[in-house]
Formats: C-alpha cells, sequence, structure tokens
C-alpha cells in the first residue's frame, strides 16, 4: 500500500474546464459584463449556487428558474467539443504510482462526463468523490476528510493537488499536505502562501516523490 494517497481537485487542476465553464455563462447571458479570464479569476473553486447569486446580483435581475438546467447542458456540449487535459497531466498520471483519487465540487455526472471525455477516467476507476454526495463545498475539509476516509489513509497521509483559494483552504482545513497548481496561464496567482506551488504537472512527480521519501 502506498504511503501516501493524492486527492485530486478536477476543474482547473487535472482538466482545462474553468474556461469553458464560463464561456457558457457568455453564451447564455450576452448582458453578463465580463471576460473568459475575468470570469475565471471570480469564480475559481466556487460553488455553482454562490456564482448564481452572484451573477444575478450583477445583472440586477434574477435567472429563469431553469437557467441551471440550460447552464449544464450548455458546459456538456462545450465539453464534448473542447475539454482536454490539463498539460502534462497525462503524462504524469501515467507515472504516478501513488494511490489516488478525485475530489471535485461538480456534481457526480458532470465529473464523469469531464474525465471521460478527457481521457482520464481510467486513472481514477471508482475512486471518484463529490461535494454533492457528501453536502460539502470547498472550503469546508468534509470533503477532503470523506475521500481520504474512503480510500483508507489518515488526513495527514494525504496530499491534495488544487488550483483553487478555496480548494487550498478546505486541503489546510483537513489537516492534509496542499500542492497549489498554479499555471502561468493563470494571472493574478500568488506563490506566497504555506503550501507548494508548482506550474506544470510533470513537476508533480518530483514532489511527490520527495513527499513519499520523507513520509
Amino acid at each position: 500500500m502506498s504511503r501516501l494517497c493524492i486527492i485530486f481537485d478536477l476543474d482547473g487542476t487535472l482538466v482545462d474546464s474553468e474556461g469553458l465553464c464560463n464561456q457558457a455563462f457568455l453564451d447564455l447571458l450576452p448582458d453578463l459584463d465580463g471576460t473568459v479570464d475575468s470570469l475565471t479569476m471570480r469564480y475559481r473553486g466556487m460553488k455553482l449556487a454562490t456564482v448564481l447569486s452572484d451573477i444575478e446580483a450583477r445583472l440586477g435581475r434574477p435567472l429563469p428558474a431553469d437557467f441551471e438546467v440550460t447552464y449544464r447542458r450548455r458546459v456538456s456540449e462545450l465539453f464534448d467539443s473542447a475539454l482536454r487535459p490539463t498539460p502534462g497531466t497525462l503524462e504524469m498520471l501515467e507515472a504516478l504510482r501513488c494511490c489516488k483519487c478525485v475530489a471535485s465540487s461538480g456534481p457526480p455526472a458532470k465529473i464523469a462526463h469531464a474525465l471521460s471525455v478527457s481521457g482520464l477516467a481510467q486513472y481514477f476507476g471508482e475512486d471518484v468523490f463529490s461535494a454533492y454526495q457528501v453536502g460539502s463545498w470547498k472550503p469546508d475539509p468534509g470533503l477532503f476528510l470523506h475521500a481520504a476516509r474512503s480510500m483508507g489513509y489518515s488526513p495527514n497521509q494525504c496530499i491534495v493537488v488544487e488550483d483553487s483559494p478555496p480548494g487550498l483552504q478546505a486541503a489546510k482545513a483537513a489537516g492534509m499536505t496542499a500542492f497549489h497548481y498554479s499555471p502561468r496561464t493563470h494571472p493574478g496567482d500568488s506563490d506566497e502562501g504555506p503550501h507548494v506551488v508548482f506550474h506544470d504537472m510533470t513537476d508533480l512527480l518530483r514532489l511527490v516523490d520527495h513527499a513519499e521519501r520523507s513520509a
């Protein structure tokens, strides 16, 4: 059994999905002020219900009752046509020998779809956990703690790989080591903080190897 378990965030970490998710808002809401990049920075790691409330406040009107269904349908269409793994992720997963799982704030159907169309489902099997299944969203640590228990590891044996402030906060609250994936394509990210920061997914192999030898 591996001495460490790697808990991966999904959106913006394993798959380059955040731009597509925010493009869907712009496609459906032409009067929403912003660009894909600005919306990505504003909403990264946030629960969808919180995002929709913020959008309503910005628009000054309520969204249609069926907007979430329409939005998720549009995201699914964009995933089918354009979703890809983040650079270096396929190579990293091929070489990674530690126990690993996915813990995402998205609903199970979205997670499964993203992993399938990106070609990453084979690397995780059934070891995929959704905030919707446990009723706990980042920055609350509940999702990560549930993932650790399900995988058979204590929090101090887990490394969380995250790209968003809420995810990093959740990892800290869970008592887990956090590795902050911060690609150069994310303007405004800072290398400051108590967590390890890396910019290329292939660098994760070296970081995990060092952590495992130190465990």
